[in-house]
């Protein structure tokens, strides 16, 4: 005798895929702004670079494919203690649960794309250096101020088609551009993209959901998962740590080092390490403590007071800042290829006594400029990187 499960019975009679529709950009972020679509709070922080908006407003305007779906799940039911809170887009605010309401929608696959078309919508200053190049036909990345072929992302596709028509006008570009452009407007806003509903998912049911849209079936980081329900007492590791990690990066043109996405967010959480050592542990330095990937220690960091946590997030910091002006000073950006050269710095001046590059003896200067040009990460194990890490403290201690 054969026994059919009643899953298995269950699973056939529902067809998720019927509840798919289409919604157009313009109404994507009219709802976001209205804080209608929302993202769930376990969400990272934005990771896509310029660069890969830019990408994808081109694909939206010249591409002969469909932009892939997004995937929303759409609260219907009264929103319960045990529902996942939600978290508006860019600014990542806390929603209040009275906010919440019938058919609300929780963005679970396509922050990346809907926060490109959204801050086009509102002219946010992170796009005031894309335009779209009528001369060249596409969207690109400028210095300086726009040339008259050269109109702003966030005039052309704002919220108010008036600023379009205002913008032209000023510099007598109306009967030239305007008819065009506005066909791009149209295009672009009017952009339709596929939209995969679930209805009322629990915690456990989205993370799964998550995890096979954004990781091909791997496991969401513990890291992501840990330190996003810290939001719940007013800190986010993101916008107070994470952000101002990565733009230090930007602002030495040295950003590419966080390319893979795996280690967008293990690398700041992993550079935590010797602050945590030396706020928490009187600066005793255990060897499974390297600022590496492998070592991250959310588990024990979510644990933490939020004003301790603070005093480390600080620390680091402004140990990354020393060690930036130090690589600068020194001229060795072009020395280094990874990350690695940077987490370990940071270490280094997290266990030393200098606060300021002006306070750091030149001889010490010399022995880590020596240091980063002979120090080698590439095919290097856990244990060999603990050790190369255990010899650089010793020289902050000496």
């Amino acid at each position: 005798m054969v026994r059919i499960s009643t899953k298995l019975r269950q699973a056939v009679s529902f067809n998720p895929t019927k509840k798919s529709h289409s919604m157009e950009v313009h109404e994507m972020c009219r709802k976001i702004k209205e804080n209608k679509i929302t993202l769930p709070l376990y969400q990272r922080d934005v990771s896509w670079t310029l660069k890969k908006s830019v990408d994808l407003l081109n694909y939206q305007l010249f591409g002969k494919a469909p932009v892939s779906p997004i995937s929303i799940n759409e609260i219907n039911k009264i929103y319960a203690e045990n529902s996942v809170s939600q978290i508006s887009f860019i600014d990542r605010e806390l929603i209040a649960d009275s906010q919440i309401l019938n058919a609300h929608q929780s963005a679970i696959d396509g922050q990346q794309r809907l926060t490109t078309n959204f801050k086009c919508f509102i002219n946010h200053p992170d796009f005031v250096n894309v335009v779209l190049d009528v001369s060249r036909a596409k969207f690109r990345i400028i210095e300086g101020s726009p040339s008259n072929s050269e109109i702003p992302v966030g005039i052309l596709l704002n919220e108010d088609e008036r600023l379009l028509e205002e913008y032209l006008a000023e510099r007598n570009l109306i009967s030239k551009l305007y008819p065009l452009l506005v066909n791009v407007r149209s295009k672009i806003h009017n952009y339709n993209y596929t939209i995969n509903i679930a209805e009322d998912l629990t915690e456990e049911e989205q993370v799964e959901w998550f995890e096979i849209l954004n990781n091909a079936g791997s496991r969401v980081t513990t890291i992501q998962m840990a330190f996003s329900k810290l939001k719940l007492q007013n800190f986010d590791i993101y916008t107070e740590y994470t952000i101002p990690f990565k733009e230090m990066f930007k602002s030495y043109g040295i950003d590419e080092l966080f390319s893979p996405f795996t280690t967008n967010v293990s690398y700041p959480i992993a550079a935590l390490n010797p602050a945590y050592e030396v706020i928490m542990k009187n600066g005793k330095h255990s060897t499974n403590y390297a600022p590496i990937p492998s070592d991250t220690k959310e588990d024990v960091l979510i644990k933490l007071d939020i004003v301790k946590f603070r005093e480390v997030l600080t620390l680091t910091l402004n140990s990354l800042e020393l060690s930036l002006e130090f690589l600068d000073e020194q001229n060795l950006f072009d020395k280094i290829n990874r990350i690695d050269y940077i987490l370990y710095l940071i270490g280094f001046f997290v266990y030393s006594p200098y606060t300021a590059l002006n306070s750091v003896p030149e001889q010490v200067k010399a022995e880590l400029n020596s240091w980063v040009c002979t120090v080698k990460f590439n095919n290097q194990s856990n244990s060999a990187r603990r050790s190369i890490y255990n010899e650089l403290l010793d020289k902050a201690s000496s």
